[in-house]
């Protein structure tokens, strides 16, 4: 007999762990206030201080060129194509000292799978940058690149993944997961890894000491059953090696892309998934708002629906915005927003660690 929707809210609540079947119970439920009530307690009690974080990146594609040809992406170029481009370092350089003056601590360093550049093009890379800009931590390399890096290289995603760590690679970020499923997976990237390989370069990741987030793209062509099993797979990985600091959705923007007669999922949806999101996953202290597909207006409602981080103020993004979606922000702005929903914004790194004073969050 299926539970009673308050009677899995309160589960959730006290602190113990919902089933796949409870998860999906509260995905079909359309009581997005009672879903996000518990959704906030369950933030509150996580996070009792009246704090709400931020930071300051970059997302930095260093190539569009991609071999992949996912039908959601609309950044992608081929070999060829007037407008393909693998970065220059001047340029490279130039958007680091932008964003270090702009307060940046980060360059969130991502590009496509590139069907010419080896190990040593990365290492390389990563070497200059930590060269020059030491102060900077480089957020890099989603599994996908990872394991795509490696295949060309003829190495193991190990020893791609050891090779960056002694470069300077920071921290890896949770991009390429999508939905792990693989029913999903062959329908939207069929050339891009599978869900276990995903999760294994992250356990990979996570076993030589380094950390880094997880994400979802959702509102496509997947079910919600299939949401609640990407939730799944990323809770037991993280009861494995805890080496996730945050957990980031966001919704499929189709303009551009091959999937492009399909709906926009919009607030109620995103907001919902996010309130189940940090329901469902309790062992993760982090679950950052997703403004730049939603806007700042859902970003600071989400506040209130589980999550315990604005996100970035992402000085630039190219990906989204490619398929169609465009917000901007800054710092004094999101500050702005987690003022005016009744928290001192904290200014924060990549593992959650302050970098500001006290008295200087309240302004």
């Amino acid at each position: 007999m299926e539970k009673p929707l308050n009677t899995i809210l309160e589960k959730a609540i006290s602190g113990t762990r919902l089933s796949v079947d409870e998860g999906i119970v509260l995905l079909q439920s359309h009581d997005l206030a009672a879903i996000g009530r518990a959704a906030d307690a369950v933030t509150r009690r996580l996070h009792p201080k009246p704090f709400r974080t931020y930071n300051i990146d970059r997302n930095i594609n260093y190539t569009n060129i991609c071999t992949s040809g996912c039908r959601f992406c609309a950044f992608s170029r081929k070999v060829g194509d007037a407008d393909a481009y693998v970065i220059a370092r001047e340029e490279l350089h130039r958007k680091i000292e932008e964003t270090i003056a702009l307060g940046g601590n980060q360059i969130l360093l991502q590009g496509g799978m590139h069907p010419d550049l080896k190990i040593q093009w990365y290492e390389e890379l990563l070497e200059d940058i930590h060269q020059h800009f030491p102060q900077i931590n480089i957020h890099g390399f989603s599994p996908t690149e990872i394991d795509h890096i490696a295949q060309i290289s003829e190495l193991s995603a190990r020893d791609v993944l050891k090779r960056f760590k002694a470069a300077g690679l920071g921290s890896l970020p949770g991009g390429g997961a999508e939905i792990l499923v693989d029913r999903v997976r062959q329908e939207l990237s069929p050339h891009k890894i599978m869900a276990d390989r995903w999760l294994d370069i992250g356990r990979t990741w996570h076993e030589l000491g380094g950390r880094g987030s997880a994400t979802m793209m959702f509102g496509h062509v997947e079910t919600l059953a299939e949401r609640i099993e990407h939730l799944g797979r990323l809770r037991r990985l993280q009861d494995q090696t805890h080496g996730f600091t945050a957990f980031i959705a966001w919704t499929f923007q189709p303009s551009n892309t091959g999937l492009s007669d399909l709906p926009k999922a919009g607030a109620f949806e995103y907001l919902k998934m996010l309130a189940v999101s940090r329901l469902f996953l309790d062992n993760f202290d982090n679950l950052q708002a997703s403004w730049v597909t939603q806007g700042l207006a859902v970003g600071q409602l989400a506040l209130c629906f589980g999550a315990n981080d604005f996100g970035s103020v992402m000085i630039e993004e190219n990906v989204v915005a490619a398929a169609g979606t465009s917000f901007r922000t800054t710092e004094a702005e999101i500050r702005r927003r987690i003022a005016d929903a009744g928290y001192l914004p904290r200014k924060r790194n990549v593992f959650y660690d302050f970098l500001d004073e006290l008295s200087g969050a309240t302004g």
